[in-house]
């Protein structure tokens, strides 16, 4: 996918990329998914309850086996700089009744969530890109999917 006009690759820290991940709710789900943030140094540990706050008011549940949870306006003063974690749980977990195997975590400065969120919603939204994303094995087939190198040439 190329990147669109005016627009950088997403956030993307492969440190924030778990392809194994195991967990026995949706809150744990999103736990790890912040303490990701965490661990790139994107959030501090206010942001993981606020994202978990985020869901309690409106599911980030957004389909086919994907869910991305944020924090709250709230948090904004938790973020550092925008990221991105993407937490694979190939057994899934369940999320309100659905089941979910990917969760894309999302932490931005500002209205930066608008921009990661359109540009997520792009990939997902082409059906060979999500399920290249829910079946990838390696970390390097995530930050492709995530971070195009350059543009495709016409």
């Amino acid at each position: 996918m190329a990147d669109l006009p005016g627009t950088a690759p997403l956030p993307l820290d492969p440190r924030a990329v778990r392809l194994a991940a195991v967990a026995d709710s949706r809150d744990e789900a999103i736990r790890q998914c912040g303490q990701a943030l965490v661990d790139v140094g994107a959030v501090d540990e206010r942001y993981i309850n606020a994202m978990i706050e985020r869901e309690r008011s409106i599911s980030t549940y957004v389909g086919e086996g994907v869910a991305i949870p944020h924090g709250t306006l709230a948090a904004k003063d938790a973020v550092r700089h925008d990221a991105i974690c993407v937490l694979r749980f190939p057994d899934g977990v369940d999320w309100n009744g659905e089941q979910v195997t990917v969760c894309v975590g999302i932490a931005a400065r500002g209205d930066g969530h608008v921009r990661l969120l359109a540009e997520l919603a792009q990939i997902l939204l082409d059906p060979d890109s999500a399920r290249a994303l829910r079946d990838a094995t390696e970390i390097s087939a995530v930050v492709d999917l995530l971070q195009p190198s350059r543009e495709e040439a016409p």
